[in-house]
């Protein structure tokens, strides 16, 4: 395994496992349950997955010790604000079985982020948090942010794959030393993704898949990657990343596929900010 080390000190794996649209219980817990058994040690679930539970209980049964996985959750709207936030943190660590979080991050810019933030950073002075940071904050909000904040963000978690490589935000990101984190790498198979003609090219090359030189991209960028699979095949190819590497070539070729634009949402959309301020978590 390959890692990054935080702004803090604190190192995070370059790989890690997804449970984002797992609600089912029984189902998220398999399913972490073969990750972990493959040798993923990075876990992103969130409070607005509604599973947290069941991967506390997946991480417990599991037999790896806790101080080898890295734990990370996300604070929802509905929770936003000071005291909010803190007790919901509470419940995310209540939910999960554990003392701490290895990562909790402000999972969407909108409501009282900066009153969530003051929340983070409390959680990480009283040791239940090792690390803090944002999830979809865009380049303007990032600034703002971190211009009014004791503690600067370690992590930033954004949309980020082949097509959509954050290239405008990665030079900020690198102002104040915020580690990037690629939810959705693999685009959910989204513009023909398993079957992109370049990445299947440099795939043939090594004996590797669109997905695996996909995934390798990123990790050789140095962008931490939480790919979500279903089953254990798949994870166990999306982990076979550390036994080849890219040419200068290859990542030239594969940056010219960024098209800079989201294949998910628009964070600018008035109606797309509505619709999240009314889920509840």
């Amino acid at each position: 395994m390959l890692y990054t080390q935080l702004n803090n000190g604190v190192e995070m794996p370059l790989l890690g496992f997804g449970v984002f649209q797992i609600p089912d219980h029984a189902q998220c817990e398999r399913v972490l349950t073969d990750a972990l058994g493959v040798g993923y040690r990075l876990v992103d679930t969130a409070q607005a997955y509604f599973n947290e539970e069941a991967v506390g209980k997946a991480i417990k049964n599991s037999g790896v010790p806790r101080d080898q996985i890295f734990l990370t959750s996300k604070v929802w709207i509905s929770n936003a604000g000071d005291q909010a936030a803190a007790a919901s943190i509470d419940e995310s660590l209540r939910k999960l079985g554990t003392d701490y979080l290895d990562l909790m991050l402000i999972h969407q810019p909108f409501g009282d982020y900066y009153g969530t933030y003051r929340a983070l950073e409390q959680a990480l002075k009283d040791g239940k948090c090792r690390a803090i940071g944002l999830s979809n904050f865009f380049a303007d909000r990032l600034v703002d942010l971190c211009l009014h904040v004791e503690v600067m963000p370690h992590v930033n978690q954004m949309e980020t794959h082949v097509f959509q490589q954050q290239a405008t935000l990665r030079p900020i990101l690198g102002e104040y030393k915020i580690a990037l984190q690629a939810w959705g790498p693999l685009a959910e198979g989204k513009n023909n993704f398993f079957q992109q003609p370049v990445l299947t090219e440099i795939g043939a090359k090594y004996h590797k898949s669109a997905a695996q030189v996909a995934l390798r991209f990123l990790v050789q960028s140095g962008i931490s990657a939480i790919p979500k699979a279903s089953s254990r095949e798949h994870m166990e190819q999306n982990f076979a990343l550390f036994d080849f590497e890219l040419s200068a070539e290859d990542m030239t070729q594969i940056q010219a596929l960024d098209g800079g634009q989201s294949l998910f949402c628009n964070h600018n959309d008035p109606g797309f900010v509505k619709a999240l301020s009314g889920l509840k978590a």
